[in-house]
This record gives structure tokens, sequence and C-alpha cells, in this order.
């Protein structure tokens, strides 16, 4: 290393070690977790540029796995919009923050550029890294204009049509200067906008940083006893509106940071004695734990308000990452221990609204250094949500059941509840799931399906047949899926119009051979309800000498002589049973990676399964088994695109295809849910012929 790159090597490792020393020492010294915060805080605010830059991901030879023809492609868990029912009376209230900025404004005009609105952050954004998913893009509202009338009637008719009880608009007072308030001087004008709403007074300064911090300040708030009674008086509209969200008869009204004002306590006394004079009455005051967490009545309000991911680090997983832009200096971090961590955690002492997040990605506002949170699903959020329901508010009064949502349309950073490109209505409809399992109880998830279902994929006519007799001698009654091309489409129906099984067929396109159909067809029956599916393929590997009898093994040992019926019993005596592979074909992962080996990896990442341990694993060759659905979370829930699946071409191996079949175990195993063989299942001797997997192949 040349003396000009030394010095400040050096000073960069000081830097990063004086902060590191500060850190441990912090977190010994004993104080509240208020008192902790307001330090934090204080610290990040003057000495911003001692945090060292997150960890870098690697840099691979040359990024394969990347979007090339478009953006915004539906992806496994894409969720059209659909009616069903709301459980009456909802189980919760459910408010989600809402952005104003889709709108121009003078303001943003001088600091950003003509026309400038949030749609520009949103839509300007590159991945970062393999499975990066940006630009996130909008679905069904479109690049919408809050100044139009149309955008709002829709979002709340979508509002309403999924459960959302309110909007919390977020309101920006500057000492008398209020931005982006159309939109909500055009709801107060208009009743056919029937949601309720509430505010939340972003009471920070604006800066170029997007995080309130102060440094390049665009607009700066200057709090005192003039502006806190300027700033309730014009409010005050708002608060009397019938459709004004309340909680035990009183206007909600939320302040994002309270730290902020000079005397919270003294503030919150002159909007209250205003507020009586005016009529009004009582107000309940919240404030939104984004940076502090003190207890409200210290501060002389009513409670708090929960506001993940705010205030919570999970684990990091920034260098496991493949950088597309080898200058990525953001953080990367995993969403599922944001949920399982706040999910699990006690109410406390005092009055709090829960929150909950569908995920985060700050990229478009902090292009090359945003802050992503990998591993959202529209299925986590659901279970988080209605744990939120059923176990944080079971003891809250019903007048105070409210969960906070973060957020309905926070396109730039990546929590969103409105439809999107990529997923649809999905994340919507996760959010009636979860009102309609937290009203249900909470074994209502745990009732498996009347029948198991069987999902074939039938390529090869001839071999469906056969497929087709061992269902039917199985001594169960089925529902079968199956899946096949246009061009067989016909002759598929015809045979099962002659069966007396409930049956459905589904014409995908010849990508991705059986794997890329079980995994759509998969992912809408684990939200259907459906537990156990046995998974077939009309397989005839023509490229060896034992093709048909490598798939008469594998079909016979799943199906044949009673095997399904005990098989079917055990899974249902043991909830933790999760895959039943034919013995024999449950071969070592590390022995039989094939061609895969880049792929695999990409998975490992993909479904944050890489660990200590993945080599030891197996799989199940020829990729037949019986499988619990919930089992398959990891895999399901990445939401792989379809275009990552290579055309087809007749490959042998190497394909994402091939990959995939080694993982499903991997995925049930990572789920904690154990790995079984029919063989061991059925209480039989293991009779294995010759092993299929090391059988030359057809020169």
């Amino acid at each position: 290393m040349t003396d000009s790159l030394v010095a400040p090597e050096l000073a960069r490792r000081m830097r990063h070690g004086l902060f590191y020393l500060l850190r441990f020492g912090f977190r010994l010294v004993p104080m509240r977790e208020a008192q902790r915060d307001r330090l934090r805080q204080w610290f990040l605010d003057r000495f911003s540029q001692l945090v060292p830059v997150p960890p870098k991901g690697q840099v691979p030879p040359a990024p394969l796995r990347r979007a090339r023809h478009r953006a915004g492609a539906p992806a496994l868990g894409y969720r059209p919009r659909r009616i069903a029912p709301l459980p009456a009376p909802s189980p919760a209230t459910l408010v989600a923050f809402y952005l104003p900025q889709f709108h121009t404004i003078p303001e943003n005009d001088a600091w950003w550029g003509p026309g400038f609105t949030e749609w520009r952050n949103v839509s300007r954004a590159l991945p970062q890294f393999e499975a990066h998913a940006q630009p996130r893009l909008p679905g069904e509202l479109g690049f919408y204009d809050l100044r139009m009338r149309e955008p709002l009637q829709r979002q709340v008719e979508l509002a309403r049509e999924y459960g959302i009880g309110a909007f919390c608009f977020y309101f920006y007072w500057f000492n008398g200067k209020r931005l982006l308030e159309t939109p909500l001087q055009a709801w107060l004008a208009d009743p056919s906008l029937d949601l309720p709403f509430c505010l939340c007074w972003a009471n920070e300064s604006w800066s170029r940083r997007w995080d309130g911090r102060a440094d390049d300040i665009l607009i700066a708030q200057d709090h005192g006893p003039e502006d806190d009674l300027a700033f309730i008086a014009h409010v005050a509209r708002y608060l009397r509106d019938p459709r004004y969200l309340r909680v035990e008869g009183k206007p909600l009204l939320l302040i994002y940071r309270p730290g902020l004002l000079p005397d919270a306590k003294t503030t919150a006394a002159r909007w209250r004695e205003y507020c009586q004079q005016q009529g009004i009455g009582d107000i309940f005051l919240a404030y939104v734990q984004s940076f502090e967490r003190p207890d409200p009545a210290d501060l002389g309000f009513d409670a708090a308000v929960e506001f993940p991911p705010n205030l919570e680090t999970p684990t990091a997983l920034s260098q496991s990452q493949s950088l597309i832009n080898p200058e990525f200096s953001g953080a990367v971090l995993d969403w599922r221990e944001l949920a399982r961590t706040v999910a699990q955690r006690e109410l406390p002492a005092y009055p709090l609204f829960p929150g909950v997040n569908t995920g985060w990605d700050n990229e478009p506002r902090r292009p090359g250094a945003g802050r992503v949170y990998l591993h959202a699903s529209p299925r986590g959020y659901r279970d988080w949500l209605q744990r939120t329901i059923q176990t944080r508010l079971a003891q809250v009064p019903a007048a105070r059941k409210l969960v906070f949502i973060n957020a309905w349309n926070e396109w730039a950073e990546g929590a969103v509840l409105e439809p999107d490109a990529r997923l649809g209505h999905a994340w919507l409809d996760a959010t009636r799931q979860a009102l309609q399992r937290a009203s249900s109880g909470p074994t209502a998830v745990d009732i498996p399906a009347a029948s198991p279902c069987a999902v074939i994929h039938a390529w090869y006519l001839d071999v469906f047949d056969e497929i087709l007799d061992a269902i039917q001698a199985s001594g169960i009654r089925w529902r079968l899926v199956v899946t096949t091309v246009a061009a067989h489409a016909d002759a598929v129906r015809s045979r099962l119009a002659r069966l007396d099984l409930a049956s459905e067929l589904e014409v995908v396109e010849n990508r991705g051979r059986d794997i890329l159909p079980f995994l759509r067809v998969a992912d809408r029956l684990l939200d259907e309800g459906v537990d156990l599916v046995l998974k077939l393929h009309t397989k005839r590997s023509l490229h060896r000498p034992d093709g048909d009898v490598w798939r008469r093994d594998l079909v016979s040992r799943l199906l044949a002589a009673g095997r399904a019926t005990k098989i079917l019993e055990a899974f249902a005596k043991d909830r933790g049973l999760g895959l039943v592979a034919p013995e024999g074909h449950l071969q070592p992962l590390d022995e039989h990676s094939g061609d895969n080996s880049d792929a695999l990896g990409y998975l490992f990442t993909r479904l944050g399964i890489a660990g200590p341990g993945v080599a030891e694993c197996s799989f199940v060759g020829g990729s037949m088994f019986w499988v619990r659905l919930e089992a398959l979370r990891p895999l399901l829930d990445a939401h792989l695109e379809e275009w990552l699946f290579e055309p087809e071409t007749g490959q042998l191996d190497g394909t994402l295809a091939h990959a995939i079949e080694r993982v499903f175990a991997l995925s049930v195993a990572h789920s904690a849910f154990r790995i079984d063989t029919a063989a061991t299942i059925c209480g039989e001797a293991a009779q294995l012929g010759p092993s299929f997997y090391d059988m030359p192949q057809r020169p």
C-alpha cells in the first residue's frame, strides 16, 4: 500500500475503533431505554461520521441473475385483486401511515428540480445486488397524482375492501408554512372519501438525506409556544371532521418526534386547553417511536405508537450479497428477524399501539447507500399482523385495539401496501387474511384441508395415464391439480373428465420443467389452506437407459400397496413431519450438486438459508415426494421471478429448476420440519434396488 493510501486507511480504522469502543461502553452503562434512545440520537446528530460503513458484499466476475428486459415483471406470489368477506366486527382497527408526497409543490421544484414528486425517486432506483427488487413500481393505481380526485377514491375503495380501518396522514407544518396539504384539503372537502383518518405531525426538519438529521437542511422547524397554538388552531378543522379517527371518543393526534419539542408536556397541555376551549373536547395524544421510547406520561401524552423498523437492528446480510454495483455502501438486514422480534415483544406498562411493517428499502432516496431489509414477504407480514392482534392485543380493551402499519404508500422506502407490479395485491390480501385468521381464533389455520392434493405435471401423456392409475389405486379421495402446456391441454382435460375425482387443469408455459409449475400451484394452494401435497410428474429421463424404471420406482414407493394411506395418517398425527421421500432417493446434496453449484449458492442467499450444515443436507432425487406446504415457506416466500428459469432447450443439468430440485428438502429442514422416508413411515424395511444415482447415461 502506497504512503498516499496509508494515512486515510489508518484514520478510517481509528474512527471505527473509537466508535466500537464507545458503543461497547455505552451498552455496559445501565440506563432506561428512553434515556438510551435520546443519547444515541444525540450522538448520531453530531458524530454520524464516526459510524462505520456497513460491510460490503461480494463482487462476482459477472452478475448474471438480473432482469435485462424490463423491471416489475410479476413474480411467484403475485395476487390479482379479488373480493372476499371481512370479519365483522373487525378484531382490530388497522391504521396505515400515508405519505402525501405524490404531487408537485413549488418547494420541491426548487430543491429537487421542476416536476419533482416521490415518483422520481421511485422510478430511478436500480438494483444494487442480485435479487435486489428495484425499481419497485406501482400496479393497479399507477403513478398517481394526489391533486386528482380519482386516486383518492380508488385508495379508499381498496383500503375498505381489504380491511384497512384508517389512514394516518403525515402532516407537514413549519411555523405556519404547510407543505403537501393538498390531498388532506381534498379529503376534508369530499364527504364521499368515507375512510376514517388522523394526522401525524412530522415535526422534524427536512434535509437532503431524507432522514431528519441536522445536516444540509432544506426547511427547518422552530418550535415554541406561539407555534404550538398556531399549529393546533390550524389542525382543529381536521379534528372536528366526523370521519376523524377517535380513541375512546377523543380525536387521535400523533407527533412524530416529541423529543424535538422544547417542552413536550407543556405543549400537550396547551393543545388540550385549546381544544377544550374550542369545543373539540379532550384529545388523545400519541407519539411515534421512531427515534425514542419514553413513557408517554412523561411527555403529557396518552400513548405511544410502535414504528418498526426504526430502533431495531437485525442481523446484517450485506456480506453474503453478490453486488451488481461494486460501490454499494448500504446496509442489508434480515426483515424476518425484525418481524419475529417485534411480534414476540410484550407490551410495556404504558399504553402502546403496536406496529407492523411491510418491508423497508430506501435505496430510491439514497442511491447506492440504501438500507435494505431482505426476506420481507406478504405471508410473513400476515403472520406478524395476526400474532399482534391475537397475542399482543389480547388483554387490550376493544376501544384501544389499534395496530399501525408502516405503510400504505412509502414507495421510496419500500414500505407499501398498495398493489405493485411484482406481487400485485399480495400485501393487501395478506392484510385481509390476517384479520380473518385473527377473528377465527388461534387454531383456525391449523385445520388441514379435507383431502390431500396431488399436483401432477403432465408432459408425457402415456406416462400421465400410468400415474393416474396409481392415484386411483391408492385408496384415497384426492383433489388433483394438473399442469400441462397448451399443446397437451385438450388431451389432459379428456383424461381428467373420465375420473371420479375433483380435478383442476392449469395451462402453463414450457419453462422450468415440473418445478416452476409446481411452485406456482403450491403457492396458491398454501393460501387456500391446503396442508398436504403429493408432487408427481411424468418423468422419463430419455437420456438414461433406466428412465422408465426410475419413475416407476419413485411412484410405487410413494403410492403402492397401501402406503399412501399410512403416509397420510403419519402427517395427520405428527405436525412436525414436513416431507416424506421415496426410500433410496434421498441423496446427499454435497455428492450430487452437479453443475448447479452457482445456482445453489444464489438460492441459498435468495432464500436466506445459507449457513453451517448446508453441505450435509439431502435432496430428493427425481423430485417426487409428499410435503407439508407450510414447510416450503422459505422457497415460496422468496418470490422467485419466472424469467430466472431458463428457456427449455433439453438441458440435462445446470438450470435453476435443477437447483431448486436440490433445495426442496433444505427448505423443509430450515423450517424446522422433519424429513423421513416412505419405508420408515410405513414401518417397512427399505427394499432398495439398484442406485439410480450412479447409473451411466445413455450414450
